[in-house]
């Protein structure tokens, strides 16, 4: 299915990032790379030796992999991954960006924190990751996607009623502005055959977040899966500015349907302007 496809995937030493790299890998990806930084209470070589783990991991699932350390908040380390990916392999068809800063970055981990108790450092890093971070990637990205006669860019997005909790500020709302950037984005690239989609899990996810842990509930990261490789495929040619989530998918019925099953509505209102954006909004 995504053969001689070449992937880049922020975020990917763990979690969601790494499920989605092991489900592109099973379905023929070629070749792919894969980035992490570490969070505030771990050190690089931590991540370092995260990163070595996911790609034998990777390696095995049948794909070649690239490792990059690289904070996605910081624009000369989006470049860098970019280069070494297409020093890599000898092209770059999907981009999906992964890598995220929770909301513990501002609250400390005291959920009824207001934010004046917030701590403004965490505050940047949040929005440097979750928002300024796909932006970077994508810019540096594009000259190189633009060669081709179709690409995917896949921005991780979140649960729409958590995007305006109080608890998750700004998590929640780097979010929302990321699916106003999809659209944006999807319609500059309307007639390039680059399309720009968001997917969420659907919820809260079972994995790990630095040192901290999602334990006993949530979402099973592997939901992510099924709606990953169908983004990344052909099958999704037509849908471009659209939202998807995860944990909608059934198995019971064709590739297609399961899709369809999970897309919702874009959150924004019906544009009053012209959009090429034909299944965006329904």
């Amino acid at each position: 299915m995504l053969g001689n496809k070449y992937g880049l995937i922020t975020g990917a030493s763990r979690g969601l990032g790494m499920e989605m790299a092991v489900a592109l890998a099973e379905s023929g990806l070629s070749g792919i790379t894969i980035t992490a930084a570490p969070g505030s209470d771990e050190t690089i070589a931590e991540i370092g030796d995260e990163l070595e783990q996911a790609k034998a991991t990777l390696t095995k699932a049948g794909a070649k992999v690239s490792a990059v350390l690289s904070d996605v908040g910081v624009a000369e380390d989006c470049k860098r991954a970019v280069e070494s990916h297409m020093d890599t392999f000898p092209s770059l068809d999907i981009l999906i960006n992964n890598a995220g800063k929770a909301g513990r970055y501002a609250n400390l981990g005291d959920t009824d924190n207001d934010i004046s108790s917030h701590d403004l450092a965490g505050v940047s890093a949040i929005i440097a990751t979750n928002l300024s971070g796909p932006y970077f990637m994508l810019h540096h990205a594009l000259p190189y996607m633009r060669r081709l006669s179709r690409g995917r860019i896949i921005n991780i997005s979140k649960r729409t009623e958590s995007m305006h909790r109080r608890a998750w500020t700004p998590y929640g709302p780097t979010k929302a502005a990321l699916e106003a950037a999809t659209i944006a984005w999807a319609e500059s690239l309307a007639e390039t055959g680059i399309t720009v989609n968001t997917l969420s899990p659907g919820g809260a996810v079972n994995t790990k977040f630095g040192t901290g842990a999602i334990t006993g509930h949530g979402i099973d990261p592997q939901t992510i899966r099924p709606m990953t490789v169908w983004l990344a495929s052909s099958d999704s040619d037509e849908f471009n500015g659209c939202r998807f989530v995860a944990d909608r998918w059934d198995p019971s019925v064709t590739t297609t349907e399961a899709a369809l099953g999970c897309q919702e509505s874009q959150i924004f209102p019906d544009p009053e302007r012209d959009t090429p954006l034909k299944k965006a909004w329904f």
